[in-house]
């Protein structure tokens, strides 16, 4: 867990359970909680001009949503979507920002996860303007693993599909498939029972 979720119940926090497809906040919302997700996963999306969707992230139990916004004055240019039965913990901005005034070594914690979280993207974005899918794919997949402290070669179940690696790499699925294929063939992943151990 990023912040322990008994001090964000002392300082007001309340749970909220959603289901797939539920949206806890849309693109051009102004930020008013921070969110941390105890079970489920939830997606950050876009569409483009065209209607196709883009996925920035999808965030697991333990994680924060989008709280960087919280620092700043700016909407979400976002949409944050639940893919599987969820539970959040949903503290005030307000509370939020006392909370870290009042617990300067929780403000570090998240200002770490930030600069890795910001690390990581700096990398995706880089991957992501490379003409060759290989380096595309491998990029979303070590920043999917840089969620995990330490696993071994294969040991990490990669929890995408293959639509949604295309989503996150502006691919096409047969692109990502045939590419999945190839990378496994150079012995980087495994596949097993169509999942991708990475």
């Amino acid at each position: 867990m990023l912040i322990d979720q008994d001090l964000l119940y002392s300082y007001g926090a309340e749970d909220e359970h959603h289901q797939p497809g539920d949206i806890i906040f849309s693109e051009g919302q102004t930020p008013v909680s921070y969110y941390q997700i105890s079970t489920g996963r939830i997606k950050l999306n876009h569409y483009n001009e065209d209607g196709k969707e883009l996925i920035l992230a999808i965030l697991h139990s333990g994680l924060s949503v989008c709280e960087l916004l919280l620092f700043i004055d700016k909407k979400y240019p976002v949409n944050a979507v639940v893919l599987e039965p969820s539970h959040t913990i949903k503290l005030p901005k307000s509370n939020f920002l006392k909370m870290l005034d009042d617990h300067p070594e929780v403000a570090k914690k998240v200002n770490k996860f930030l600069a890795e979280r910001l690390y990581h993207k700096f990398i995706m974005l880089e991957n992501n303007s490379s003409l060759n899918p290989e380096v595309r794919i491998k990029g979303v997949l070590d920043y999917q693993k840089s969620f995990v402290e330490e696993v071994q070669k294969y040991s990490y179940e990669v929890p995408l599909t293959r639509q949604q690696l295309a989503s996150m790499t502006g691919l096409r699925v047969e692109t990502v498939i045939r590419t999945i294929k190839n990378i496994e063939k150079s012995g980087v992943l495994q596949i097993v029972n169509g999942k991708i151990y990475y």
